[in-house]
Order: C-alpha cells, then sequence, then structure tokens
C-alpha cells in the first residue's frame, strides 16, 4: 500500500492524540489526557488496540529495552514505569510541588538511554513547565525551566543536538549535549514561528539528520534542513497536529497524531491518527536500560 495523500489509519478519533513512536515494527500513541497507551501495525488502517490505560494523564512512552511490553512513561505529575499486564508504579515525582496544577507532556529516549520529560501547567502558564533528565539508576534532573508548555524533545542520531519547541511562545531552540554525561551546552534559536503558522508540537529528526515539526492549528507537518531552513510542508486534513513520527515499510511512512480537543466543531478527521508516505526514512524510537 502506498499512501500519497495524508490518510486515516484508523476509524478512531482522540481528544488528544501524542507521543507517536515506532516500536518494535508497531505504532504506539496515547491519547493523553484519557491515559491510554494504544497501538497499531504500520501495515494497513485498523483499529487501535488499547494497551494501557491509565487513571492520570499519559503524555509519551519510551520502550525499556529488553522487556516487550514494558514502557517507561511521562504520567500524571512524574515518570512511571508501565506494565505488560497494564498496571503502573510511579518511580519520580516531579511536579507535586507546582504552586499550580500540573502536569506532565511530551518525553522520548535519547540514543543513549536517557528519558527527558517535559511539563506544563494545565493553565499553560508561561514559566510554568520544565524539561527533566532521567539518567538511568540516577535521580531525576531540571534541565529547562521557565517553559510554558514543553514538547518535544527531539535528538539528532548521534544524540548530540537536541531540538524543544516552547508552543504557546512559537519557538523551537536548539542545544548541544555531551553524549558522555547528558549535560546541556549552547542554547541557540532553532524557529521563531509565526502564529498565523501554527505552533510548533511534537518532533522527530529523520535519518538525513532534518527536524520534522507538527504544527497544532497549522494544519502541517514541516521539514527544517539543520540550518532552519524550510524543506517542505506537508498539508494536513486535521486542525491540530500533535505528533509525528517514522515507521512502516522502511522507516518510511510518516505517522501524525492529531487532536480534536478545544475545537468547537470538528472535522471529520479531526482527531485521527494520519499516514503518508515520505521519501525520507527516519528511525525507530530509542529504548531506557532496564531499571
Amino acid at each position: 500500500m502506498e499512501l500519497t495523500e495524508p490518510t486515516a489509519w484508523s476509524g478512531d478519533r482522540l481528544e488528544l492524540g501524542e507521543g507517536a513512536r515506532w516500536v518494535d515494527d508497531r505504532l504506539v500513541l496515547v491519547d493523553l489526557l484519557a491515559g491510554r497507551l494504544l497501538g497499531t501495525t504500520g501495515d494497513g488502517p485498523a483499529p487501535l488496540a488499547e494497551l494501557c490505560r491509565l487513571d492520570v494523564p499519559l503524555g509519551a512512552v519510551a520502550p525499556v529495552a529488553g522487556e516487550p511490553g514494558e514502557w517507561l512513561a511521562a504520567a500524571g505529575t512524574g515518570v512511571a514505569r508501565l506494565g505488560a499486564d497494564g498496571g503502573y508504579r510511579v518511580v519520580a515525582e516531579l511536579e507535586g510541588g507546582n504552586p499550580e496544577p500540573a502536569r506532565m507532556n511530551d518525553a522520548v529516549a535519547d540514543p543513549h538511554g536517557r528519558f527527558w520529560a517535559g511539563s506544563m501547567t494545565y493553565a499553560g502558564t508561561p514559566g510554568g513547565g520544565s524539561l527533566y533528565r532521567i539518567d538511568p539508576g540516577a535521580a531525576p534532573v531540571p534541565v529547562v525551566t521557565g517553559l510554558a508548555i514543553a514538547n518535544g524533545p527531539a535528538f539528532d542520531g548521534a544524540g548530540t543536538t537536541m531540538y524543544l519547541a516552547d508552543t504557546p511562545r512559537g519557538h523551537v531552540d536548539r542545544f548541544s549535549v555531551d553524549a558522555r554525561t547528558g549535560a546541556l551546552g549552547e542554547r541557540t534559536p532553532f524557529l521563531r514561528l509565526d502564529p498565523a503558522e501554527g505552533a510548533p508540537d511534537g518532533m522527530t529528526v529523520d535519518a538525513e539528520e532534518h527536524l520534522w515539526v507538527a504544527l497544532w492549528g497549522g494544519s502541517a507537518v514541516r521539514r527544517y534542513r539543520p540550518d532552519g531552513v524550510l524543506d517542505r510542508e506537508i498539508r494536513l486534513p486535521a486542525e491540530q497536529p500533535t505528533s509525528v513520527c517514522f515507521g512502516g515499510p522502511g522507516l518510511r511512512r510518516l505517522f501524525v497524531t492529531t487532536a480534536a480537543y478545544g475545537l468547537t466543531d470538528p472535522g471529520p478527521l479531526d482527531g485521527a491518527l494520519l499516514a503518508v508516505d515520505v521519501p525520507i526514512a527516519g528511525r525507530p524510537a530509542a529504548s531506557v536500560p532496564v531499571g
């Protein structure tokens, strides 16, 4: 099956689809506020299978190496370990002390097995969100503070460059990363988007080290060169794209989650999981060590 136009990959419509990741030849994603972890294959459109349901918001997951069906997750106000049996246990509390009601948002593992998780207040208050780094066997460390809504991050193949979005501000910044320690170095502006273009949400880096950005409110996904120049744009039949990843045959199928959240009159594909084939390969999700 070749997809030349964005195509609905299931009949499901999600309130806040997010966190698309390609793991062990299947796609996983979340319905964030509903606390649902969902999965499907890259072979053809099919109903989404519920893998796990939490009683707290579920932002994103990373697979645990060597443990099929086990996940490290940004969930509720911290980080949790999700089991193959559907259970979960909190392994780190991060935002419980926030003076405003807050939750975890996007998260990802880098190529070195570190887990990076962002947070936000429910009101999206400027300065209320942070990015945390969780090294294997170590306590979480806040590494970027003063954010409104942390999205991403996304890493290059070597794990030495990180892109981080602050969605309401329309900003994507680039950081150098010490591959040995995970310490962040220089922070430089990468994208500054006008609100009319949409707001940067979930991101991924392809095999050619270009950054793909889902544009919330912009009905599009864009690919940017490492120098920040726009390379291409894919228009989408949904208003609020939220995350993007590569999977399927040759890792050349682009999957995009979308959201119906906040729309007074959602269209037929708002909240859908979309897929389109592209002439560029991506990478599967990185994993975190057993711990």
